[in-house]
């Protein structure tokens, strides 16, 4: 049986074919880095997106936050003041005579006394305020006081001075410090600023004066 054969017409490679075939590579590899470049945009753009809902979240609690500590600090504050003034009146009665065990006989005692002189702009508010015809006793009063109730008491203090002398009232001006609870370290911090402790003992209260050269501190 004869066999058939075919021959295979090939056609010629030419340097247009291969131009053509490098074209067309060159073609689809600038298609799929479009494709690769506009995958990697669309993913840069999502996560700048989560990123930038990640950040305000953190934004939104972050004021949160904050709006809630100054509530909480506004109430402290609230309760504080309250307890301080349950401290008045705790220790105002039996201020007199503590204090006059320790020299100053002192005749008067006015609570939530106010200094103004709008004149010379001087504004205070003293919770205790002792006097005699010699010195005057500032008692600030707080549930729980802490350094910085000891760093306005020293500006008080100064005001009084300075409204004390534009009277020419030459009385020595004194400081002390009351409270339900002092610790330690607030308490030192307090004597070491010449003003007088004044805290709960049994159910009567003590006063611890400051000791050292120039103390009390006189103002």
């Amino acid at each position: 049986m004869p066999v058939i054969t075919h021959e295979r017409n090939e056609e010629p490679v030419t340097f247009e074919k291969v131009w053509e075939m490098i074209q067309e590579s060159g073609r689809e590899f600038d298609r799929q880095m479009k494709e690769r470049s506009r995958e990697f945009d669309l993913q840069m753009k999502k996560q700048q997106e989560e990123a930038a809902l990640q950040m305000k979240e953190t934004r939104r609690l972050q004021e949160e936050t904050a709006r809630q500590m100054k509530e909480t600090d506004k109430k402290f504050g609230a309760l504080n003041n309250r307890f301080g003034e349950v401290v008045e009146y705790m220790i105002a009665p039996g201020l007199n005579a503590k204090f006059n065990e320790l020299g100053y006989s002192y005749e008067k005692i006015a609570r939530n006394v106010e200094i103004v002189d709008r004149k010379h702009g001087i504004f205070a508010e003293v919770d205790v305020f002792l006097e005699n015809g010699d010195s005057v006793m500032i008692v600030e009063t707080k549930a729980k006081p802490d350094t910085r109730d000891v760093d306005d008491h020293i500006k008080r203090m100064e005001k009084l001075r300075a409204a004390a002398d534009i009277r020419e009232d030459t009385r020595k001006y004194y400081g002390a410090i009351a409270g339900v609870v002092i610790s330690e370290s607030v308490k030192k911090y307090t004597l070491n600023k010449g003003f007088y402790v004044i805290e709960p003992s049994g159910e009567s209260f003590t006063i611890t004066a400051p000791a050292g050269p120039g103390k009390p501190t006189v103002w």
